[in-house]
């Protein structure tokens, strides 16, 4: 149970001088067309709404699940850890909860504030097997008012602050935040799998390596997605973007109470394009060949 009672972020983006800057950006949609705050920089005042959330005071937990070998992404992790502490909701309390299946391997880094919590689980000879398996071993955690998944192969540049939370926060994946048409996104096209999409639907294509949102919300959006990836190994198929197939077709018929833009998770292969005013987090360039249990495939 959470310790507060939950507000609702979209108010604070809505009333008229509080955490909203909407006249600033002109170039971006900064609702969606369900009435949720679409987040871009320019779009909020960073002091303002920090200040509302730290008289809240929420527990926040950070799950990092990955698809490589441990062996090879300690560095990834400690860049990870290390960056989020001089960017990811800085000031407010977090919990890292870290899954691997080598406990031994984790870097020791020193947290200020926060706290690691180190979550052995068991190996896996895919690297798609490890993204289903995260799904499942998320779902077990427990004390927290919000939780975050966010991949370890990543690294904080910028402030990710009390702007990113809500109930269930989503976020456009960096290939597709350009384009509404529905024939663009890529998910899941074959009625046999759960995560099938009909071509006449769809709102955004939205990245599965970042997500938040209340504890039970996101229990919810974990549970799902789990249960529908196992229904599909039942029938001998696997969803085109396994999780993230799952994912969207979650979010269509259960839209986020806020959309997080670009910003939030860009990559380090991608030229950073005019409306991106600032990366807050980025996937790291790597050799996939070498970190994924099965070379990449």
């Amino acid at each position: 149970m959470a310790s507060y009672i939950p507000i609702h972020p979209s108010i604070f983006f809505r009333l008229p001088g509080v955490g909203l800057r909407r006249q600033q950006r002109t170039d971006v949609n900064s609702v969606t067309n369900w009435n949720a705050p679409l987040v871009w920089e320019g779009t909020f005042d960073p002091v303002v709404i920090d200040n509302i959330y730290r008289k809240i005071n929420p527990r926040i937990a950070d799950t990092m699940g990955t698809w490589f070998h441990l062996t090879h992404c300690k560095v990834f992790l400690k860049d990870f850890l290390e960056s989020s502490e001089k960017y990811f909701l800085v000031g407010f309390r977090v919990t890292y909860h870290v899954f691997t299946d080598n406990e031994q391997e984790v870097p020791k880094v020193s947290c200020v504030e926060n706290t690691i919590s180190v979550v052995t689980v068991p190996s896996a000879k895919r690297w798609q097997d490890v993204v289903f398996g995260r799904m499942k071993w998320i779902a077990i955690r427990g004390e927290a008012d919000y939780l975050f998944m966010i991949d370890v192969d990543s690294v904080f540049h910028n402030r990710f602050g009390a702007e990113s939370l809500s109930q269930l926060s989503a976020v456009l994946h960096r290939g597709y935040y350009q384009s509404t048409r529905r024939e663009d996104f890529p998910y899941e096209r074959r009625p046999k799998s759960k995560a099938y999409i009909p071509s006449h639907e769809g709102d955004y294509y939205y990245t599965a390596a970042m997500a938040g949102g209340y504890l039970e919300d996101m229990y919810k959006l974990v549970k799902y997605c789990y249960e529908q990836s196992e229904e599909d190994a039942k029938n001998n198929i696997e969803a085109v973007w396994q999780d993230e197939s799952h994912l969207n077709k979650y979010f269509l018929y259960n839209k986020p109470t806020k959309v997080l833009s670009s910003e939030y998770l860009w990559s380090d292969y991608d030229a950073i394009k005019p409306e991106i005013k600032v990366v807050r987090i980025s996937h790291v360039v790597k050799d996939y060949a070498k970190v994924r249990p099965n070379g990449g495939m």
